[in-house]
């Protein structure tokens, strides 16, 4: 128990005003002391959950199915096996195969799970708002496998790197990422979106069992201003969702100024153009975490987790929006020259036999990059900070690929993949070209895997393979030795 949590009086007793009467406050407040259980969600971009079991079996883990989440699992590890070998540094976080996100946190994006799921075609675009550090960003992603669209937006320009280094870990091809004030997007990209996830940024109320000092600049007074913030995002996401779409709202905190409160100006601002969907089926015992409007509302004694807030919406019509605007400047690739395409295609075929690349071939400069089908119709509405998967870097020669080709696209490859061994991979995450235990006569370039998923390129070399690991991603200290 951390006695050292910092629960402020005026807190308290505004949780005591609109905590549910079948709940205590002398419950909620033990809650908050408790140490938050490890949990993890397995990437099925790189790995079934199956198999995720089975390895994990294999390695000693003990892990428990997360109810509501068919991907998520609570991990029990000690603080010596913690501290000899951080959850970061396993073979399983390092090769994207698993996320380590907390079991309330799944939430969200499984509201979207039916309606993502249901959809034919490719011909679909998502919206995440506020989508740093991408925790929900690539749970979205593997939901709809990669498939349509999904625009990652996000404000900060420090979380917005961490929210690229995930993706390309996590193996997510579908992603456009932007960089802006989530309130612009109701009006360049008014009903571009056919679903939409809003978690949006909040006092965070709820994560005090993972931040003891969470609470320690609460006020009401900054409830209110955050309100404030949380309404205008719920405007702009409306407005941006297609007539028929779906909207998440959710939070990581507990007050109805944040929560209920902005739900509340949104049924009033739009009145019979938007609908409540109830989560009381979402999951099995969803209903003792259901308000009666039908949100979710997670307490963290309720599950044993973080505090959080979900709400649903359906767009039952369209909305009129009188300030939509245009964005100014060209769009600053072209596609790539047909008869580079055929080579580039030829070489794929040849080396790793893939037969062809799902997406738009496009060109910048010297920059080959692979664009999502979908973003053809979305190009042009803002400027993003990133686009697709940049597969390589263009010379008189041909392309000289880029690790993200094989993190995202490694899969596909029948041929010149190499499995690492545990003391292959230490050395490969640390920047050390792989030896080999016999000499090789295959050449070029290789796919490198670990635990069967895609993680990198090398470059044969005989009694080795060159490591083409990029800098900004090797690890430094203890890697994949189990104690």
């Amino acid at each position: 128990m951390d006695k050292n949590t910092y629960i402020p009086e005026n807190f308290i007793d505004d949780v005591k005003s609109y905590i549910p009467p079948h709940l205590t406050i002398e419950d909620f407040l033990s809650s908050c002391q408790e140490p938050l259980r490890l949990s993890i969600r397995v990437n099925t971009l790189k790995m079934s959950v199956a198999d995720f079991e089975l390895e994990a079996q294999k390695i000693g883990w003990q892990i428990t199915p997360i109810p509501w989440c068919p991907e998520g699992f609570w991990l029990n590890r000690s603080p010596e096996e913690e501290a000899a070998l951080p959850i970061g540094n396993t073979a399983l976080h390092l090769s994207g195969c698993i996320y380590v996100q907390e079991a309330s946190s799944m939430l969200p994006p499984l509201a979207l799970r039916e309606e993502i799921q249901s959809i034919q075609d490719n011909e679909f675009a998502v919206l995440d708002v506020a989508a740093a550090p991408g925790s929900k960003t690539s749970q979205l992603c593997a939901l709809m496998d990669n498939q349509g669209l999904l625009v990652a937006n996000e404000f900060s320009s420090s979380r917005l790197k961490v929210l690229a280094a995930n993706m390309k870990r996590m193996g997510a091809s579908n992603v456009a990422l932007s960089h802006f004030d989530g309130k612009i997007f109701g009006d360049y990209m008014y009903e571009c979106f056919d679903h939409i996830l809003l978690d949006a940024p909040c006092s965070g109320e709820g994560t005090v069992r993972k931040d003891p000092n969470a609470l320690k600049n609460w006020s009401i007074e900054s409830n209110v201003e955050i309100a404030e913030v949380q309404k205008t995002l719920i405007r702009s996401a409306f407005l941006a969702l297609k007539p028929g779409g779906s909207l998440v709202y959710s939070t990581c905190t507990l007050t109805p100024l944040e929560n209920h409160h902005v739900c509340d100006y949104l049924l009033n601002e739009f009145g019979g153009a938007v609908e409540i969907i109830p989560l009381a089926n979402l999951f099995e015992n969803a209903e003792t975490a259901t308000t009666e409007q039908g949100y979710l509302h997670v307490w963290p004694q309720i599950f044993d987790s973080e505090g959080f807030f979900i709400a649903k919406f359906v767009k039952k019509s369209s909305v009129d929006n009188e300030n939509q605007q245009i964005k100014k400047g060209s769009f600053p690739f072209e596609p790539f020259a047909s008869k580079a395409q055929q080579a580039f295609n030829s070489y794929l075929k040849k080396q790793f036999k893939i037969s062809e690349l799902p997406g738009n071939l496009m060109q910048r400069d010297k920059e080959l990059w692979l664009f999502p089908e979908q973003l053809d119709v979305l190009k042009d509405k803002i400027k993003y900070a990133r686009l697709g998967i940049k597969l390589g870097t263009i010379h008189k020669n041909g392309v000289r690929l880029e690790h993200e080709l094989a993190t995202a696209f490694g899969h596909l490859a029948r041929q010149n993949t190499h499995e690492l061994t545990q003391s292959q991979a230490v050395d490969y995450f640390q920047g050390k070209d792989v030896r080999l235990d016999k000499p090789s006569v295959q050449a070029g370039e290789v796919i490198l895997t670990l635990c069967g998923a895609p993680v990198g390129l090398g470059k044969w070399q005989k009694a080795k393979i060159k490591n083409n690991l990029p800098r900004d991603i090797i690890a430094q200290g203890q890697l994949i030795t189990w104690v």
